[in-house]
């Protein structure tokens, strides 16, 4: 350790030129007390400077940081950090682009009901395998549910009445896409359940109204994976008052606001109590649908950034929020 009064102003000049050194002076003198600066240069390379500015106290020898006094004088912060928490994947990728080092690295918390997308600028040497960083510079995409997402998944599993199911699917007939040859061959090998076209769905809507005061007189089960209702009343449709029900249709809408659509097989139930029809669906595992789509995005935000993705969090806490 050192210890030199002559260089009081020169190194307090040096830390903070806003200090006013006759004060300071003054100060220490007051308290029997003096400046002195420790020489660490052998362990600088341990994120310290290689001199530290203290003070010692004549009386008791005790050392006294003066860190606290010359850091009210700062202009800005030392190092970035903080969390920036953006909307949509385009934003995530425009910002990190604007912040990246080369020890950048983005994570990837795959939790279908709360996903998210992590990068963290700061984060530890790549070259310099031993040396850590702070890991506090952050940007954080939550991916928010689209508002299609959010109705259907409210509506999965509710139990509806013919008309209420009627008008839930021409409001919602944008969300349903045509099943390509793939998928067709692919849940009907799975299910066993014919795959409904949009038209389809359309038909069994417009039927479903048509004969909403009607009782049901018959109920079946093709061969083909369609169910087959007959009503017991004097509306006829070009089917002769018979409806075909398919066991399934596609959705095809974006979990995620502002982001690509996700295509997943939806199972059509219903059931016949007292001479009515109560109807269900049940999306087919969306955990697995909404996770492929994550990883889509990960790869996504890793090629447009140029920077390593991985699925998890780090190691060090963040500060995340929103």
């Amino acid at each position: 350790m050192k210890t030199d009064e002559t260089t009081l102003e020169a190194t307090v000049a040096q830390l903070a030129p806003a200090v006013d050194i006759e004060a300071l002076r003054k100060i220490i003198d007051d308290a029997g007390t003096t400046l002195a600066r420790v020489d660490i240069e052998g362990i600088a390379d341990l994120g310290l400077p290689k001199e530290l500015p203290i003070l010692i106290d004549r009386k008791t020898g005790k050392a006294v940081s003066v860190k606290a006094l010359i850091e009210e004088y700062r202009t800005h912060p030392v190092r970035k950090s903080g969390t920036a928490n953006v909307q949509t994947l385009q934003s995530f990728i425009d910002l990190v682009d604007r912040h990246k080092t080369g020890n950048s690295v983005i994570f990837a918390d795959t939790d279908w009901r709360k996903p998210s997308l992590t990068a963290v600028i700061d984060y530890h040497d790549l070259e310099d395998k031993a040396r850590a960083d702070n890991g506090k510079h952050r940007i954080h995409y939550a991916f928010p549910l689209s508002e299609e997402w959010k109705a259907w998944i409210a509506q999965d599993g509710v139990t509806m009445n013919q008309s209420e199911f009627a008008e839930w699917i021409e409001n919602h007939l944008p969300d349903l896409s045509s099943p390509d040859t793939a998928e067709d061959e692919d849940f009907k090998e799975r299910f066993g359940l014919k795959v409904a076209w949009p038209n389809q769905m359309v038909a069994l809507s417009r039927g479903l109204q048509v004969n909403v005061s009607s009782r049901v007189k018959n109920n079946v089960v093709l061969q083909s994976g369609e169910g087959e209702i007959t009503w017991d009343e004097e509306h006829k449709d070009a089917a002769g008052n018979k409806i075909s029900v398919p066991g399934l249709f596609i959705l095809s809408i974006p979990p995620f606001f502002m982001g690509e659509t996700t295509r997943i097989p939806v199972r059509l139930r219903y059931r016949v109590s007292a001479g009515s029809v109560v109807w269900t669906f049940k999306l087919y595992r969306p955990d697995v649908y909404v996770t492929q789509q994550i990883e889509r995005d990960l790869l996504t935000a890793s090629t447009a950034t140029e920077l390593p993705a991985y699925c998890g969090k780090p190691e060090m806490a963040g500060g995340v929020t929103g």
